[in-house]
Order: C-alpha cells, then structure tokens, then sequence
C-alpha cells in the first residue's frame, strides 16, 4: 500500500528557506515514507501517530515532522533540533490537532 502525501502550507513555506541539495534530499526520504510511513522514529508523548525525519541543512540538524492518518500522511513543519520540539505544540495547534 502506498500513503498518500498531504504537505502543510506552512511546512511548504518553510522548504522554500531550505538549500538545494539539502531538499532534493528530503524529497528521496519522503518518497520512502509514502512506501512505509512508520519506517522512522516516532514522537513520543502525543497521542497521534507522529514521526520525525532527521536532516542537516547548513550544518544544522533539523527535523522533519509528520502525522499518519490512513491512508494519508501529513507533513506539518520543520523544526530546528536546537529547540528540543519546544515549538511542536504551536504547529500542532495551526495545524488544528
């Protein structure tokens, strides 16, 4: 079975900010995650099916987060490592979860 990919505007938003090459990288592990969207870590403490996707752009580690709802899989934001998902509540929230 292969999920159905649905990006956030706001996450959109914020790939417009990421490099080149650091996004050609991130769409290959998307195509990955809409084969098997449980194939990375998830996010524990919430009770939806949140997974993270761990990345590098200009030497920053970065997370790309995203939500699992059969048959679709919703890309939400990217968070910067550095504020230890203090901000995924925030976008949650926008994000009306």
């Amino acid at each position: 079975m292969e999920y159905i990919l649905k990006p956030s505007e706001f996450f959109l938003e914020q790939l417009e900010d990421i490099n080149s090459e650091t996004a050609r990288q991130l769409e290959e592990k998307l195509k990955l995650v809409k084969l098997n969207p449980f194939r990375n870590k998830r996010i524990h403490g919430y009770s939806l099916f949140l997974f993270r996707i761990r990345f590098e752009d200009l030497h920053k580690e970065k997370r790309v987060i995203y939500l699992v709802d059969k048959p679709y899989v919703y890309v939400l934001c990217i968070l910067d490592r550095d504020k230890e998902y203090k901000d995924l509540k925030k976008y949650l929230r926008k994000a009306g979860y």
